[in-house]
C-alpha cells in the first residue's frame, strides 16, 4: 500500500489555486425556452437505449495496472443521452465566458483541452442552467488558478437522480464506445501529426465521434477497484480515497492505436481533479441514474454515499490538527462507517457486517471504538462491542453482560482505560423505572473486558464525572444526580441527546423540545431541537447555538479530545443536522466559543456521531508566526509534489550536507540513502524546470542549510520550453507558506526555529508525510517495469519536438542554469548537473526526449553546458542518458523517461561516488 501511495504522488501534475467562492457578479447567459431546450438535446445528443444492457468493465490481461483489473460487468436499468461530439472550444467559450478561463482554441471547432474535472464540471452546471434543467452537481465553493482554471470544488456532491448535464459515467462510455471501437480510424499519434482536429474529422459518417481518438476524455467517475462480478448502474468508487484519483477515457493525438483499449482508466501522470492536460478534453451526458450503486476500495458494494464537505485545511483551521476520526452509524444499512484523516485523504470506510451499530464512541487514544446495538429512549436488551478502527473492524469483542448499552471511555487518574455503560436504554420519564435501570464501569486493556462494576442505580447515560459526583441523562428529561442525590434540571421539561464534558468543568450539551424554559432563555420562538442548549455543573444554562437555517440538531456530542490538556478541549461539539423531511443527511462541527456551525459530512442517514481529534500541533508551543500560513505547504497527498516535502526540508535543514532538485526524473531516481557522503534530501518539484530549481536552490537550499556542501541538479533539457514562472506558480500559488516565506526572505533565527517546530508537528501528525520522511523526500517507483511500457499506455511523445524551432525560451533555462552556479560558488557549494536517461528509444526518433526537442539543438545545449563545466570548478556534468545510448536496462527503468527503484539506487551510488571524487580532488 504505501508503495502504491507513493508512486502516486511521483506523478503528479497538479494546479496550484487562488481562493474564490465561485460566485460572479455577471447575470448567466440567456436561457431558451423548454421547447427550444428539449430541440437542443435531441439535436446534439444521441439517445441510448441502454435498459437490459450489460457491458464489461476492465480486463483480466496481467499486463494491465491493477486498478483496471480484473473485469467486471455491468448492467443498466436506465437510459440516458450523450453528446455525439467532444464540447468544443466555441461551445465552452461561449458559456464559460464569465469565468474568464484561458484554453487553447485556435479555433472554436476544435475540441476543448486543458480542462480540469473541475472546470468541466462547472460547464455541466452552466449547461442545465442554460437549458432549464436542475444542476447535477452541487458545492460549497470554489478556487481557481491564476489563469482562470477550477482547482477545487469543495463540498462536491454529485446528484445521481438530476435531470441535468453531467459527465458520463465510466459504464456509459464504455456502452457508447463499445459499439463501433476501432482506434485506427480516430486520430492518433500516426495521423494526427501531434495536434488536435475539428471534430468528429475523422469519422464524419459516425453518430458519436472522436472516442477513440483526437482527445482523451474525463468521466464522471472517481478511480476505484474493479472485481469478478456484476453490478447495477455502476458509478465507480463512492470516494476519491488517499489520492482523489479520477477516470478519464479514450484515446488522443498522442497514443498509438494498438495501445488504445477500452479497458484504459487513466494516463501516464496520475490523474486528480485538478490535472490538467493539452490531450483531454471531455463530452457530456444527461439523464437521471435513479439507483445507483458504487464499490469502495475493499470491494465493497453500496446504495448510499457519503460526501466530504470540508478540506484538511478547513479542520487544521478550526481544530489545530487536521489528524481527526469521525465514526457514526449509516442508519440506511446498519453499519459503523467512520472517516480516518490521519492521511489528509478525507474518504469514509464502511465496516460491513450483521451488527447493529448506535452511539459509537472513539477511545481516548484514537484506536478503537465502543458502540452499542440499541439507542436511548428505546427499550430493550442492548450488547456492547469494542472493535479497532480499521477497515476490516478487525478485534471485534463483546462485554459479557445481559444488557449494556451507550458505552463512553474515560482515562481514571490511575491510567486505567474503563467504559461506563448502562443496562437499560429505556426512556427516563417514569422516575421509578429510571432508578430500576444501573450504571456501570468495566475496565478495557490489550484488547478485552474486565469485570463490570456497578457505579450507582439509574441509567445515566448522558456520562459521569471523573470524580463520581456529577451524572446525567436525558430522553425524555433532563436527569442529574448530583453529590449522590438525583435531580430534575431544565425545569422538568422535555430534553434529550445528553452529554456530559470531560474537561474537568463538568458542562452538559443537551437538546429540548422548544418548552418554556428555552425560550425563555433564547428570548425568541424556535423549532424543536433548533436550539443547542449548554448547562453549567449545577444545570444553570449558560448558553445556546442556533441551527442552521433549514436544519434542526440532533445527536449531540462533545468532540473527543486526545488529552485534556489541549488548550482547545472542551470547545467543540459534533451532530447530526436535520432537514425539514426528517432526514439525517449531514454531520456537523459546532464551534461553542463562537457558535459557528461546519458542515462535515453528507449522505442519506448519518446517526450518532463521535468526533475525536488527535493533540493540536501546536498545543504547548508559545508562537508568533501566523498559523494559518507559516510552513503551510501541504494539504492533501494529491497536492503538488514539492508541497509534500517543504516541512521535511525544513526539519531537515540543518543537516543536509547534499540536496538534489529537479523534476520527476529526480523524485524516482535519488535515493538520500544511497548517499554516503553525508545526509542527503530529495526535493525534486511536478512540475518542474530550471525556473522552479532556480526558486528553491536561492530561497531556500543555499540560505538554510547551513552544511550543504552539494547540490544536485536535474539537467532535463526537453523540459526547458515552458515560460519562466509558469511551473513556479503550479507548485507555490495556491499554498500559504510560500507566500510566507517570500515576505520572510532573511528569517530570524527564533522565527527559523519556530518554523522547523511546526513542520515537524506536522509531520508527526500526517501519515503521508511521515511516510515521505522515511525516504527524505524520494519516491522510489516499482522495478517490474520497462523503458517502454511501465504498466501504463505508452505515450511516447507529450510535446511537438519541434517546439525549439520557434522560440529561444531554453536561453532562458541556461541562463538560470549559469546563475545558479555562481550563486553556489559564493558558498562553495558543489553543483552536479545530471542528464538523467530516458528510453533507448528516443535515439532512433529526432527528439530528445518525451518532451520534445530536437536531438540537434539538445546536443548544442549540452556542448554548452560542457563549457560552464570547463569554465567552473564548482560545476561538473554527469550525462547518464548519453543521447539514449546509454547502459541502463528495462530490469532498471519505470517507463519511458523515469528509473525504477533499482535505476533510482544505481544513479545515486554513482552520483555519491563522484561527489567523493571531486571532494577527494579538491583537497
Amino acid at each position: 500500500m504505501k508503495s502504491r501511495l507513493l508512486t502516486s504522488i511521483a506523478f503528479l501534475v497538479f494546479l496550484a489555486a487562488c481562493g474564490d467562492d465561485g460566485s460572479s457578479s455577471n447575470p448567466p447567459p440567456e436561457t431558451p425556452s423548454k421547447e427550444d431546450s428539449e430541440n437542443t438535446v435531441k439535436q446534439d445528443f444521441l439517445l441510448i437505449n441502454a435498459v437490459g444492457k450489460t457491458i464489461t468493465l476492465g480486463t483480466n490481461s496481467e499486463k494491465a495496472k491493477a486498478s483496471e483489473r480484473p473485469e467486471m460487468e455491468i448492467a443498466f436499468d436506465y437510459d440516458f443521452s450523450i453528446s455525439r461530439t467532444e464540447v468544443t472550444c466555441g461551445a465552452f467559450k461561449t458559456l464559460m465566458k464569465t469565468f474568464r478561463m484561458e484554453v487553447p482554441c485556435q479555433k472554436d471547432s476544435l475540441p476543448v483541452v486543458n480542462v480540469t474535472y473541475y472546470d468541466a464540471v462547472l460547464f455541466s452546471n452552466e449547461k442545465s442552467k442554460a437549458e432549464k434543467k436542475d444542476s447535477a452537481y452541487s458545492y460549497a465553493s470554489a478556487t481557481f488558478d491564476a489563469e482562470g482554471h477550477c482547482t477545487s470544488l469543495e463540498g462536491l456532491k454529485f446528484i445521481p437522480e438530476s435531470q441535468g448535464f453531467r459527465l458520463p459515467t465510466e459504464a456509459e462510455w464504455v456502452l457508447v464506445a463499445s459499439q463501433n471501437w476501432d482506434p485506427s480510424k480516430g486520430w492518433n499519434l500516426e495521423n494526427s501529426m501531434s495536434s488536435t482536429h475539428d471534430v468528429c474529422s475523422a469519422e464524419e459518417e459516425s453518430e458519436i465521434c472522436d472516442m477513440t481518438g483526437n482527445v482523451m476524455e474525463w468521466v464522471n467517475d472517481w478511480l476505484g477497484t474493479f472485481k469478478d462480478t456484476t453490478l447495477v448502474d455502476f458509478l465507480g468508487a463512492p470516494d476519491g480515497g488517499s489520492q482523489g484519483e479520477r477516470v478519464i477515457k479514450g484515446g488522443s493525438y498522442l497514443n498509438a492505436p494498438d495501445a488504445t483499449t477500452l479497458h484504459a482508466r487513466g494516463d501516464v501522470y496520475t490523474v486528480t481533479s485538478s490535472t490538467r492536460a493539452d490531450y483531454v478534453g471531455f463530452r457530456l451526458a444527461v439523464g437521471a441514474i435513479p439507483n445507483p450503486s458504487w464499490m469502495s476500495s475493499d470491494g465493497k458494494t453500496t446504495e448510499s454515499r457519503y460526501v466530504v464537505q470540508v478540506s484538511s485545511a478547513d479542520i487544521r483551521r478550526k481544530l489545530g490538527t487536521s489528524r481527526i476520526k469521525l465514526a457514526f452509524r449509516n442508519d440506511v444499512s446498519g453499519n459503523l462507517a467512520y472517516l480516518d484523516n490521519f492521511d489528509g485523504s478525507m474518504s469514509v470506510v464502511e465496516i460491513q457486517d450483521s451488527l447493529e451499530v448506535y452511539h459509537p464512541e472513539i477511545s481516548p487514544d484514537g484506536n478503537r471504538v465502543a458502540f452499542s446495538t440499541r439507542y436511548e429512549g428505546v427499550g430493550g436488551k442492548s450488547q456492547l462491542y469494542v472493535r479497532n478502527l480499521d477497515r476490516e473492524g478487525s478485534g471485534l469483542v463483546k462485554l459479557d453482560a445481559e444488557s449494556a448499552a451507550i458505552p463512553r471511555w474515560y482515562v481514571m487518574p490511575d491510567g486505567d482505560t474503563v467504559i461506563v455503560y448502562v443496562d437499560s436504554t429505556s426512556n427516563n420519564k417514569d422516575g421509578a423505572a429510571f432508578a430500576r435501570g444501573n450504571t456501570w464501569r468495566v475496565k478495557f486493556s490489550e484488547g478485552k473486558f474486565g469485570v463490570p462494576e456497578k457505579i450507582f442505580d439509574g441509567a445515566f447515560h448522558g456520562g459521569v464525572s471523573q470524580s463520581g459526583n456529577l451524572a446525567v441523562s436525558g430522553a425524555r428529561l433532563l436527569r442529574a444526580r448530583v453529590n449522590q442525590k438525583d435531580t430534575l434540571w431544565y425545569g422538568g421539561e422535555q430534553a434529550c441527546n445528553v452529554s456530559l464534558s470531560k474537561d474537568g468543568l463538568n458542562r452538559t450539551l443537551f437538546l429540548d423540545f422548544a418548552g418554556k424554559t428555552g425560550k425563555e432563555f433564547v428570548g425568541t420562538d424556535y423549532r424543536t431541537h433548533g436550539r443547542l442548549f449548554m448547562a453549567d455543573s449545577s444545570g444553570n444554562l449558560i448558553m445556546s447555538v442556533p441551527s442552521p437555517e433549514g436544519y434542526t440538531f440532533d445527536h449531540s456530542e462533545w468532540v473527543v479530545d486526545e488529552t485534556l490538556a489541549d488548550s482547545m478541549g472542551g470547545r467543540f461539539a459534533v451532530v447530526s443536522l436535520t432537514n425539514s423531511d426528517g432526514a439525517h443527511g449531514k454531520i456537523a462541527l459546532v464551534d461553542l466559543a463562537d457558535s459557528s456551525v461546519m458542515e462535515l459530512l453528507d449522505g442519506d442517514e448519518l446517526w450518532h456521531p463521535c468526533l475525536w481529534k488527535e493533540k493540536s500541533i501546536y498545543a504547548g508551543l508559545n508562537l508568533k508566526l501566523n498559523l494559518d500560513s507559516a510552513a503551510i505547504y501541504f494539504e492533501k497527498p494529491s497536492d503538488p509534489l514539492l508541497s509534500s516535502k517543504m516541512n521535511i526540508f525544513w526539519a531537515h535543514s540543518d543537516s543536509l550536507k547534499v540536496v538534489a532538485v529537479g523534476s520527476s526524473r529526480v523524485s524516482t531516481a535519488f535515493a538520500p540513502s544511497a548517499i554516503t557522503y553525508g545526509p542527503a534530501f530529495n526535493m525534486a518539484a511536478i512540475p518542474s524546470d530550471m525556473d522552479v530549481s532556480n526558486y528553491l536552490i536561492e530561497h531556500y537550499v543555499l540560505n538554510y542549510c547551513p552544511n550543504l556542501e552539494v547540490i544536485v541538479l536535474s539537467l532535463d533539457l526537453d523540459l526547458w520550453n515552458e515560460t519562466s514562472g509558469v511551473n513556479l506558480q503550479k507548485n507555490t500559488l495556491a499554498f500559504p507558506g510560500y507566500a510566507y516565506d517570500a515576505k520572510h526572505e532573511v528569517w530570524e533565527e527564533n522565527d527559523r526555529k519556530e518554523i522547523i517546530s511546526i513542520s515537524k508537528g506536522l509531520i508527526e501528525s500526517n501519515l503521508a508525510l511521515s511516510d515521505l520522511q522515511n525516504f527524505m523526500g524520494w519516491l522510489p517507483v516499482p522495478g517490474d517495469m520497462s523503458w517502454t511500457s511501465g504498466g501504463m499506455n505508452p505515450n511516447i511523445f507529450v510535446a511537438d519536438s519541434t517546439w525549439s524551432d520557434s522560440t529561444s525560451v531554453y536561453e532562458d533555462a541556461l541562463a538560470q542554469l549559469e546563475s545558479i552556479i555562481e550563486k553556489s560558488k559564493k558558498k562553495d557549494v558543489l553543483v552536479i548537473g545530471v542528464v538523467f536517461p530516458q528510453s533507448p528509444y528516443y535515439a532512433t526518433t529526432g527528439a530528445f526526449g518525451r518532451h520534445g526537442m530536437r536531438r540537434s539543438l539538445a546536443e548544442k545545449l549540452l556542448e554548452r553546458i560542457s563549457d560552464l563545466d570547463a569554465d567552473n570548478a564548482n560545476f561538473v556534468v554527469m550525462d547518464e542518458n548519453k543521447m539514449g545510448m546509454h547502459l541502463y536496462p528495462d530490469s532498471m527503468a519505470f517507463d519511458f523517461d523515469h528509473l525504477n527503484y533499482l535505476g533510482g539506487m544505481e544513479i545515486s551510488a554513482k552520483i555519491d561516488s563522484l561527489i567523493h571524487a571531486v571532494k577527494e580532488a579538491r583537497r
